[in-house]
């Protein structure tokens, strides 16, 4: 199973997309997120369970989760899009980018259907930046 299966798998008989909780998914950061209706031009579809931690969009379904650890350093690929630095981690069907300041981190799982995940990291700034912040910078090359 991929690494985008470890998180969430489509179910078959409801059509929702069943997602496990982070570790800090009842951080009080992660209940109040006023999730988008589309990414890029994607509708909003059902999750598993239906929390408010956590949205997804399209099928195959991007996953956005709210409530994982905030991350140490790492020498792994970051980006920053909208002055927000995202940890990116390709995976077998797809990539993972996680929020590298805020605690809790916020992560955002894009299928290898939808090309370069960070295409679709606009539509989550302003909830990262919304997120408390560590204080946290990547450095170049990380």
């Amino acid at each position: 199973m991929g690494a985008l299966g470890a998180a969430a798998v489509l179910a078959g008989c409801s059509g929702a997309v069943e997602v496990g909780a982070p570790d800090l998914a009842d951080d009080p950061a992660c209940t109040g997120i006023a999730w988008p209706e589309r990414v890029s031009g994607h509708e909003r579809v059902p999750t598993e369970p239906e929390a408010p931690w956590v949205a997804a969009w399209g099928d195959p379904a991007i996953i956005a989760r709210c409530g994982l650890p905030p991350l140490e350093p790492t020498t792994l690929e970051c980006v920053a899009v909208n002055d927000v630095d995202w940890i990116v981690r390709e995976l077998d069907d797809g990539m993972a980018l996680i929020t590298y300041s805020t605690d809790p981190a916020l992560e955002v799982l894009v299928p290898s259907d939808y090309g370069p995940g960070a295409l679709q990291l606009p539509a989550f700034s302003d909830i990262a930046t919304a997120l408390p912040q560590t204080g946290q910078q990547c450095s170049s090359g990380q």
